[in-house]
């Protein structure tokens, strides 16, 4: 596009959307802005009737009229055939009728920019004037209708509650790493307290600078997190007393269930009596929680609340941050510096029978089980990088089978950032044949539920019935191999387990941590010139969740795994390979079916990952009747939809998807098995949404839909964001990518949201199919993003493109060029602040 036709086209809206010259343009449907909206639920021609009416003294000429642009969809009739050829005089009070007749086939939201022009006489010379409106006409279900916006959006703002006194009840303080309150000043008012501040964030991460950078990191995105909880916060809510503990009293809590926000045994929260909230002094009280059930959270307060309290007394709800895991890192990095783990973090350079007999025809895991045992890499960690469903936990779990039983005094500890990995790791240690379960400990932190602990692994955990214990340190020292989580390897360090007690450390989906957290489960454990780190993962794939835009921008959002293979020589793949001796990549991928495998090991992986998965699961909907290519079990979907938002969240959605997901849904669970495919379970589906709202949206038209509501085991079929799915794998895959207005795409860009400028969350989204993946979004947007364009043109070429016919797409210029030639400009919207798209969950994993 060129630039000055571009630039001249933002004026403002006001200018040609006004009634001018005594000429009002009117429609049978209400004109808000300038803007008429149709709605139509069947894919039949629709007329809409506009009106030109002369309101002034003077007669004026009506010269000519056009849809500037989407014209196919869109066309325009008058009984005289009004052109600059044929102008019609309109006398004062004359109201003429032109009808603009509209028809689409696909669902989806169609844009028109309609211009009228006008003149005072029939002069050559006279210059004319136009009058503007814009036509959004939507062609949606009945469903989608009932998805609209509840409310209109009106953005949130936090309240600041402050009282001038405070008294707190049922307190304890604890000895902790100070808050930064001096890192918000700093960076929100701009105002540095001296040079070495900045040069702290701007410098490249060293181990000179290791403790008080990550310091400063971690303190801006607690910051972050104080802000954010905030946003949870609520007034009068009222509770009652625990009908089987007097003790308790129940607060309930929406979202709790799906951590938004994590509340988790142990932590706390703040209560304000309501009718104390505009005193002066006000008392908070610090309700203990006791217990997580749904939505409800059981509290224990003091018994200066208790024995005042009354069933249904209102309060003020403050969230908080549990600090735990924040302090652990403090002090990881700490104990980094103080155990001299520098050839570990910034390392430089120096045959087995396997028991998983599958492992050996795949050189690759072979290769690293074996270098792993070797320790070819000590003390630098060993790498094991684990594209998307090449068995990177199976190798890993070989790897600890082969140290325990060939290295008598090997002590193990095994991690990972999340309960469900870590339970993963320890299952498939403990199911194996070849290791002496007896050996194994599951070690859980005390906010753990312990009724969402696997059965098969309570025996070998420090579950006792309904609560969780901590043994002695004289107990777990003699377990051959430990598992938990990063942050709960931090109370082996307080329970005062001895430096190179561990032999080898194994860190699991390492690049889901940032590198503090994995250094909780190193400093003050591992012997930096004798013990062995392994950690696997893919940096290829999303990283940790942060909130602050600070703490991304200088480096925290980069987990050790990435750090090591993208910044250290030791890692980095030669003309051809990596070098074994510290890093294997892992090629053989077991999960997709190629046509899915392709862009993404052509874009992420060098073409080098090899299709070998299950040809029976794998193949399975190549025959589906519903594929606009049979044989190619890959559809993307255009439709141009429209992005909407409601209430006081900023977060988007996009009802055109939704239309079109819950028609593929309905072809997958309503019809019988045919042509050899088998008939699918809901749990053999995921949908994948970028933004929040999208994803609560497809599960209330779920909800809503009368065939799919009851369909058995339909409760099983997970609706989530990409963040969800990271790990996981489904026979069928639906995304929906909602955006489709071009003005937020910088903000998506800006702040990494959604699937636009955002490799990883695109890899991620993608590779979780094993049989057939369905994408749904407006082909003209994402066109627009390189890695887009590519799957969208792979698409087109393999004949998997279905709906908007993209083939005739206006030239946007040509577009421009109609609107210069009219002397009008088109529309331009201001853009607001980013608040909170995505609401992630909040961590819960202790």
């Amino acid at each position: 596009m060129k630039t000055s036709s571009v630039d001249a086209l933002f004026f403002p809206r006001s200018v040609f959307i006004a009634d001018k010259g005594g000429v009002q343009v009117s429609s049978e449907l209400q004109i808000e802005d300038g803007m008429i909206q149709l709605f139509v639920e069947k894919a039949e021609i629709h007329d809409l009737k506009l009106f030109v009416e002369n309101t002034g003294q003077a007669a004026v000429y009506f010269t000519y009229y056009t849809a500037l642009h989407w014209i196919q969809y869109f066309t325009l009739e008058d009984s005289r055939r009004v052109t600059r050829n044929n102008p019609l005089r309109l006398e004062p009070s004359e109201k003429y009728e032109v009808t603009l007749r509209f028809k689409a086939e696909q669902i989806g939201v169609y844009p028109a920019t309609l211009a009228f022009e006008f003149k005072e006489n029939t002069q050559p010379a006279t210059h004319p004037f136009h009058i503007v409106r814009f036509i959004q006409a939507e062609y949606r279900s009945e469903l989608a209708a009932l998805l609209g916006p509840e409310e209109p959006f009106r953005p949130k703002r936090l309240e600041t509650y402050e009282p001038m006194h405070t008294l707190f009840k049922n307190d304890i303080f604890y000895v902790v790493f100070p808050c930064a309150y001096i890192c918000t000043e700093i960076i929100y008012l701009h105002v540095f307290v001296s040079f070495a501040v900045l040069s702290l964030l701007e410098s490249d991460l060293s181990f000179h600078n290791y403790m008080e950078r990550f310091d400063l990191l971690l303190y801006l995105e607690e910051d972050q997190m104080c802000l954010d909880i905030k946003r949870y916060d609520k007034k009068d809510v009222s509770m009652v007393k625990d009908h089987e503990n007097k003790r308790l009293l129940v607060l309930e809590l929406p979202g709790v269930s799906e951590n938004r926000p994590s509340v988790l045994r142990g932590d706390h929260l703040l209560l304000t009596k309501s009718e104390e909230v505009e005193l002066s002094t006000v008392t908070k009280y610090k309700g203990y929680v006791h217990r997580v059930e749904l939505d409800q959270v059981k509290l224990n307060f003091s018994r200066g609340l208790l024995d005042s309290f009354i069933d249904n007394m209102k309060f003020r709800v403050e969230f908080t941050v549990n600090r735990l895991p924040l302090r652990l890192q403090h002090r990881a990095v700490h104990m980094a510096v103080q155990h001299e783990l520098r050839d570990v973090l910034f390392p430089v350079s120096k045959t087995h029978l396997l028991f998983d007999q599958k492992l050996d025809n795949n050189l690759e895991q072979k290769t690293a089980v074996c270098n792993i045992v070797a320790g070819t890499s000590k003390p630098a960690p060993y790498l094991v990088f684990g594209p998307p469903g090449t068995g990177k936990t199976v190798t890993i779990v070989e790897a600890i089978k082969q140290v325990e039983k060939n290295i008598p005094d090997a002590y193990i500890l095994a991690c990972a950032p999340s309960n469900s990995a870590a339970d993963q790791l320890c299952e498939k240690l403990i199911t194996s044949e070849h290791v002496d379960s007896r050996k194994i400990y599951r070690l859980y932190a005390s906010s753990r539920n312990p009724k969402v602990i696997p059965k098969v692994l309570e025996k070998n955990s420090n579950v006792e019935g309904d609560h969780i214990i901590f043994p002695r340190k004289e107990t777990l020292v003699c377990y051959k191999i430990l598992v938990s989580t990063l942050v709960t390897a931090g109370r082996l360090v307080s329970g005062g387990f001895p430096v190179g007690h561990f032999s080898h450390i194994f860190v699991d989906e390492a690049g889901h941590a940032v590198e503090p957290e994995t250094i909780i489960s190193v400093a003050g454990l591992l012997n930096a010139k004798t013990g062995q780190l392994v950690l696997a993962g893919d940096p290829k794939q999303l990283g940790p969740i942060l909130r602050s835009p600070f703490a991304i921008k200088y480096g925290l959002g980069l987990s050790l795994l990435e750090r090591l293979m993208t910044q250290n020589e030791l890692y980095q793949k030669g003309t051809t390979e990596y070098d074994s001796r510290y890093v294997t990549k892992l090629l053989q991928n077991y999960r997709s079916h190629p046509s899915i495998l392709k862009i993404p090991n052509e874009l992420f992986y060098d073409g080098e990952l090899v299709a070998c998965a299950d040809k029976i699961i794998s193949c399975q909907y190549c025959t589906w009747e519903h594929l606009p290519k049979s044989g190619f079990p890959v559809i993307f979907h255009g439709v141009i939809g429209k992005d909407e938002r409601e209430s006081n969240s900023p977060s988007f959605f996009n009802t055109s998807e939704i239309d079109i997901m819950i028609d593929y849904l309905k072809k997958l669970l309503l019809t019988q098995a045919k042509k050899g495919i088998a008939k699918i379970s809901p749990k053999e589906i995921g949908i994948i949404a970028p933004y929040r709202k999208q994803v609560e949206k497809i599960r209330k038209a779920i909800k809503m839909h009368r065939e799919l509501k009851s369909c058995s085991g339909i409760e099983e079929l997970k609706v989530g964001s990409v963040e969800e799915f990271q790990g996981q794998e489904r026979k069928v895959i639906i995304v929906s990518t909602v955006r489709s207005d071009k003005k937020h795409i910088i903000l998506d860009e800006t702040f990494s949201i959604g699937f636009l400028k955002n490799e990883k969350r695109f890899n991620v989204a993608v590779t979780r199919a094993k049989s057939l993946l369905i994408m749904v979004g407006n082909p003209i947007i994402l066109q627009t993003d390189a890695t887009w364009g590519r799957f969208i043109h792979y698409c087109i070429e393999k004949g998997g493109y279905t709906g908007y016919d993209i083939s005739n797409l206006e030239e946007t210029e040509a577009v421009v060029e109609r609107l210069l030639a009219l002397n009008i400009h088109e529309e331009t919207i201001e853009e607001s602040v980013v608040q909170q798209y995505l609401n992630p969950e909040w961590r819960h994993d202790h």
